[in-house]
């Protein structure tokens, strides 16, 4: 049996104190999410229709995307110049900031949306600093060999919380909106105090050369590398068009009629077959045929978001979003692999920052493009649209993209 991917801990101090601190804000990021979809859909179910709330939830997800958009890749260049972990500590502290405002804005008597909607601005701009950052820090903390092995146990860990958070997100909802936030931020705040801990330096070879210079490298190293291009374009187009969870909320109010422990054990859905998967790919990693079997994984993906909005139970939904999910984690492991690996360290920073601006754009950017298309035909078909649509991106990525249908091992190299 391969060895376990915990043991990674024990052989990279900072990386174990890092882990430990990032494990309850991934924890309390989920909480957020929850919580700020259910409370954006309330809020507007009080004066709107299902399908206009649901297009105001869909308004949040364009609220984050929208910096993320703008500072991505210039956060991406920042990563390759200045300390990794002092840009994950002010982007994490700002995270915290966000949310001792909604836990404010919650005990208002009549919540504003647009208050909800600038912290969700500002939540997307930290997340467009931290994510490049994070992903470009962690193979300072581990030695080459561990790599692989840091990698799933960070998804696998995200995704456990990923399924712990929702569910208590939606515990915590039932009491109250305030108190969620409150619990979220305890957990950013046990994070931040982590990153303290942590003594590797983590500010990379100094780069030469102007920002745009830099930012132009990375640009042209993702597109050289047709494989590297091909997964996370797949991801952006085939994840931007199947969003169903961002319509959960309508689906657990005003559809199955489950409230708001049902709302959030379907939110948990995608990361119970996520977790699943990464465990197995933990033990039986992809090595040979990855290409095919990423496009499998979307394949599964489109699938099972079809299922989900046909769906008029609760358990056959919670299935769907399982099979979702472990399709999703298929696709995120193969990208990650290659990222990582293949990337020099020096440009770690940029390449992860163009891959997240294509993974925010297949979440943020996928949940307005889901609440729009609700908001003409409603809740159901503007999920089995988008799982037809995903479908539709996949068979034409596999014929613009043969190298990624090709790529066998996950270094990008055949044979």
């Amino acid at each position: 049996m391969a060895e376990s991917p915990f043991k990674v801990l024990s052989r990279n101090p900072d990386y174990r104190r890092y882990f430990t601190g990032m494990v309850p804000v991934a924890f309390g990021s989920q909480i957020e999410a929850v919580t700020i979809g259910w409370q954006v859909y309330h809020i507007a179910r009080e004066t709107m229709s299902i399908e206009e709330s649901a297009f105001m939830v869909g308004m949040v997800g364009l609220a984050q995307f929208a910096p993320l958009f703008l500072l991505t890749l210039f956060a991406g260049t920042l990563a390759d110049r200045v300390s990794r972990l002092g840009i994950v500590f002010w982007s994490l502290l700002a995270e915290f900031v966000g949310v001792l405002a909604l836990v404010y804005i919650a005990l208002q008597p009549s919540p504003e949306l647009s208050a909800i909607f600038a912290v969700g601005a500002l939540f997307g701009a930290a997340r467009a600093f931290l994510s490049p950052a994070n992903s470009a820090l962690v193979p300072m903390l581990v030695t080459r060999a561990d790599m692989p092995q840091a990698m799933t146990l960070s998804m696998t860990v995200w995704m456990s919380s990923v399924i712990i958070g929702p569910f208590f997100g939606g515990i915590l909802v039932a009491h109250s909106v305030a108190s969620a936030y409150a619990a979220t931020a305890v957990l950013y705040g046990f994070g931040l105090a982590m990153m303290f801990t942590v003594k590797t330096p983590t500010k990379p070879e100094r780069q030469e050369g102007k920002a745009l210079a830099l930012l132009r490298e990375g640009l042209v190293y993702v597109w050289e590398n047709k494989v590297v291009l091909g997964a996370i374009s797949l991801d952006l187009f085939a994840v931007l068009l199947g969003g169903a969870t961002a319509l959960l909320p309508a689906f657990a109010t005003d559809v199955l009629q489950v409230g708001p422990l049902g709302f959030g054990l379907l939110r948990a859905g995608p990361a119970v077959g996520g977790l699943v998967m990464a465990i197995y790919l933990s033990y039986r990693p992809i090595k040979r045929a990855a290409g095919v079997k990423m496009f499998l994984g979307v394949a599964a993906f489109g699938l099972a978001t079809i299922a989900f909005g046909l769906s008029e139970s609760l358990p056959l939904s919670f299935v769907a979003l399982v099979i979702l999910g472990a399709g999703d984690m298929i696709s995120v492991n193969v990208r990650q692999v290659l990222i990582q690996i293949v990337t020099p360290d020096h440009m770690r920073g940029r390449v992860s920052a163009v891959s997240g601006l294509f993974i925010s754009g297949s979440n943020e950017l996928g949940e307005f493009e889901t609440g729009v298309v609700s908001r003409f035909v409603g809740p159901v078909m503007a999920a089995v649209y988008g799982g037809i649509g995903t479908l539709i991106v996949t068979g034409i990525w596999a014929a613009w993209f043969p190298a990624l249908r090709r790529a066998d091992r996950l270094d990008g190299q055949d044979g």
